[in-house]
């Protein structure tokens, strides 16, 4: 019976070793990389039992991928291997200044981007106490987006609590305005929404915290909270409670992709253990902190040890 569920695409990721241009770099580290499996990694490390729903294909990446959810200790019975198409892969450059790593992606047409209602398991998600949702999983194919939207009703037809992260990619969709109808649509079918201040912006159409946050608690939503950056995390429910949470401070950034989703992890698993808004968005600052610090996607994510320490 799993505590978290989620859906989504994972993908070999090879990171650069040494600086510059992708096009110069003549050694990799082979790493696994996806938003929804990042998120299912941190849980994982933090005592949770978590399903991750998935395709991969039949060879060397899919396999790799299995690996790496086995070694993490995550639920993969939702995970099915598809022998018409092919695993996704990344490149990713290094970078020691603080920026944000340039990444080419190869993924059209992937296993993942089939995704279906057929991939829905009623005895798995029925199980679940909890569903998180990214914006990346939605705009893989209409297929995957329906799979999202049958999860998410079906779970909350059942009681059962919801998380969205928008994790814009305008580029995987035909539109913006396809982009924000879809999105807004799933989010609202959520019970807290994790957007980031620019993509609340974009999907909202406001431009402040207070305006972004009430969009979508005026639509059913229980909480919002919004990543701010350098400044941390804003937060606002439906009864009206709001503050804000001070950023941790970094030293060193080193690699700033999975950041986001280092966030949700600390954020939701506070929620989920009965804390309070202002104590989610602690934690979730803390490991967003962590993230940023080591290189690769989910490297950084602590173990329940690591996050009491």
């Amino acid at each position: 019976m799993p505590d978290v569920i989620t859906i989504g695409e994972a993908m070999a990721m090879f990171v650069a070793r040494e600086t510059g241009d992708l096009a110069d770099c003549e050694s990799f580290i082979k790493r696994a990389a996806g938003a929804e499996l990042n998120v299912a990694t941190g849980f994982a490390r933090l005592g949770f039992d978590v399903s991750w729903v998935s395709r991969v294909g039949d060879d060397s990446f899919g396999r790799f991928i299995l690996n790496v959810l086995k070694q993490e200790g995550i639920d993969t019975r939702g995970v099915s291997i598809d022998a018409r198409y092919p695993t996704g892969f990344q490149l990713k450059s290094k970078v020691e200044d603080g920026t944000d790593p340039s990444v080419e992606y190869f993924r059209k047409g992937s296993a993942a981007s089939h995704l279906s209602v057929e991939d829905y398991s009623p005895s798995l998600f029925n199980n679940a106490r909890h569903l998180h949702l990214s914006g990346v999983a939605a705009a893989l194919s209409e297929s995957s987006l329906a799979l999202l939207n049958h999860a998410a009703a079906a779970m909350k037809a059942n009681g059962k609590t919801i998380s969205f992260d928008p994790n814009l990619r305008p580029v995987l969709w035909k539109s913006e305005a396809e982009m924000v109808q879809k999105l807004n649509h799933l989010a609202c079918q959520a019970d807290w929404v994790l957007p980031g201040l620019r993509e609340g912006m974009i999907l909202t159409g406001r431009k402040t915290p207070q305006g972004i946050a009430d969009f979508w608690l005026e639509r059913g939503v229980k909480a919002v909270i919004i990543k701010t950056g350098s400044d941390g995390a804003w937060y606002k429910t439906a009864e009206g409670e709001c503050g804000a949470v001070a950023a941790v401070k970094v030293d060193n950034v080193v690699d700033t992709v999975g950041a986001g989703d280092g966030f949700a992890v600390g954020a939701i698993s506070a929620l989920l253990e009965g804390k309070s808004l202002a104590q989610a968005c602690r934690r979730g600052n803390h490991i967003g902190a962590l993230a940023i610090q080591v290189s690769g996607d989910s490297e950084g994510l602590p173990t329940r040890d690591g996050l009491d320490e």
